[in-house]
C-alpha cells in the first residue's frame, strides 16, 4: 500500500496556503477561507498551468454524493477564491475560467515541503501577462481589510451618489437657473435628469447586492465601471448644483470624495 503523499504548503505572489493548517495567509496575516473553497485552492495551487475540470472539482469536493447542483459549488467556491485573493475573473492574476470547461492556476506556485525544502516553483505554461504599470493600484498594494469594512465603505459611497442624484432631481429648477449663464444650458440640463434618472437603478442594484452578496457581484462591478466612469466624473461637479442649500466649502469637501471614488473597483 503507498504511503499517503505528505501535506505542503504552497506559495503564489504574497499569498501561501497551508495544507497542514488549513490556512491561507497573505504576508503572514490569515484570511478567512472556508473548507472547500481551500481545498480547490490547493487543487488548483497543485496543478499550475492545467485546467482542472469542473467534473474534477466535483468529484474532490463532493466525493461519493448526489450532488444536484455542483455547478453552483463550484461557482461559489472559485468567487470565495478570488475574494480572499482579491483576484478577477476578467483579468485574472491567478485563477483563469475556461468557459464552458473548467478553471487554471495561472500564477507561478513554489511548493514547499514539510522539512521546509522548496523545490523548484512550478511556472504555468503560458501565464497572463501582468503589467507592471497601473493607474489604478494593485491588488498587493491594496491595505488587507475585512470584507465588512470594504463593503460598508462601498456602500457609502452609492449612498452619496444617490443623494446627490435625488438632490438634484428635487430642485431642478434652482439647478437650471444656475445653468442658464451657461453655453448650451438646455444641453447639460438635459444630460443631467437622464443620467441621474439612469444612474439612480444602477447605484439601487449595487446597494441591494453588496449586502446579499450577490454571486459573482466583482466581476459583474467590473464589467459595469467602464459604462459608471465618465458619468462618475462628470458627476463629481454635483455638489455646485447645490449650492442654494449647502456651503461652497461643503461642495469643494465632497467634490474629491466624487472624483476618487471611481477609481476603486479592485477593491470591492
Amino acid at each position: 500500500m503507498s504511503l499517503p503523499q505528505p501535506a505542503t504548503r504552497y506559495r503564489f505572489g504574497i499569498f501561501e496556503a497551508d495544507q497542514t493548517t488549513g490556512e491561507l495567509r497573505r504576508k503572514g496575516v490569515r484570511i478567512k477561507l472556508n473548507a472547500q473553497p481551500f481545498q480547490l485552492l490547493c487543487m488548483l495551487a497543485a496543478r499550475p498551468g492545467e485546467l482542472l475540470t469542473r467534473e474534477e472539482i466535483a468529484r474532490e469536493l463532493w466525493p461519493g454524493e448526489t450532488f444536484v447542483d455542483f455547478d453552483h459549488g463550484v461557482n461559489s467556491a472559485i468567487n470565495r477564491i478570488r475574494e480572499a485573493l482579491g483576484d478577477a475573473a476578467v483579468n485574472p492574476r491567478f485563477v483563469e475560467t475556461l468557459a464552458r470547461r473548467g478553471y487554471r492556476f495561472v500564477a507561478p506556485v513554489e511548493r514547499i515541503s514539510p522539512d521546509g525544502s522548496t523545490p523548484p516553483a512550478s511556472t504555468p505554461s503560458d501565464p497572463t501577462p501582468i503589467s507592471s504599470s497601473s493607474f489604478l493600484a494593485t491588488p498587493e498594494e491594496l491595505p488587507h481589510a475585512s470584507h465588512n469594512v470594504v463593503q460598508t465603505l462601498f456602500v457609502l459611497l452609492q449612498l452619496m451618489y444617490v443623494g446627490f442624484y435625488v438632490g438634484a432631481l428635487a430642485n431642478l429648477p434652482e439647478i437650471n437657473d444656475l445653468l442658464s449663464a451657461l453655453p448650451k444650458a438646455a444641453l447639460i440640463f438635459t444630460v443631467l435628469i437622464v443620467t441621474a434618472a439612469v444612474l439612480i437603478p444602477v447605484r439601487t442594484f449595487l446597494l441591494t447586492a453588496v449586502p446579499f452578496r450577490a454571486p459573482a457581484l466583482r466581476d459583474k462591478y467590473l464589467r459595469l465601471w467602464p459604462f459608471l466612469l465618465p458619468f462618475d466624473l462628470l458627476w463629481a461637479l454635483s455638489p455646485f448644483l447645490l449650492l442654494h442649500h449647502i456651503s461652497i466649502g461643503l461642495a469643494l469637501a465632497c467634490t474629491p470624495l466624487l472624483v476618487y471614488s471611481p477609481g476603486r473597483p479592485r477593491s470591492t
